[in-house]
């Protein structure tokens, strides 16, 4: 008996500790978060750039970003822009990107759109 409730008790402690950890429901719901200082030196470079409004490096930097994997909040078309981080060693622009939205969130993915971070700052 004593058995069965320490396993309960430990259960819930885990569930409680994954549902908090790296997860902010203010920025995007139940999305996994990144403080902008763990993210990659290329990727604070970009934010640098972004910041300042340029130039950037690449003729797409700035495009509309469609969100057509529906993994962002939704909102209308041109809500969303996005940004390449260089990929060291890629011959192309690679899979990593930030996209920003119109009220200022950050989002990150390093595996081309496939998953994103909320960019804390």
């Amino acid at each position: 008996m004593l058995l069965r409730f320490v396993s309960r008790i430990l259960l819930c402690v885990l569930v409680l500790a994954g549902c908090s950890a790296g997860h902010d429901p203010a920025r995007g719901g139940d999305m996994a978060t990144v403080q902008e200082a763990r993210l990659p030196a290329e990727a604070r470079q970009t934010l640098e750039l972004i910041d300042r409004g340029g130039p950037f490096p690449y003729p797409k930097d700035g495009a509309v970003f469609g969100n057509f994997e529906g993994l962002l909040p939704a909102h209308r078309r041109g809500y969303y822009h996005e940004y390449t981080v260089p990929t060291p060693g890629s011959r192309d622009r690679g899979a990593r990107r930030i996209v920003t939205g119109r009220d200022g969130e950050i989002y990150y993915t390093d595996d081309h759109y496939d998953s994103f971070r909320a960019v804390l700052r």
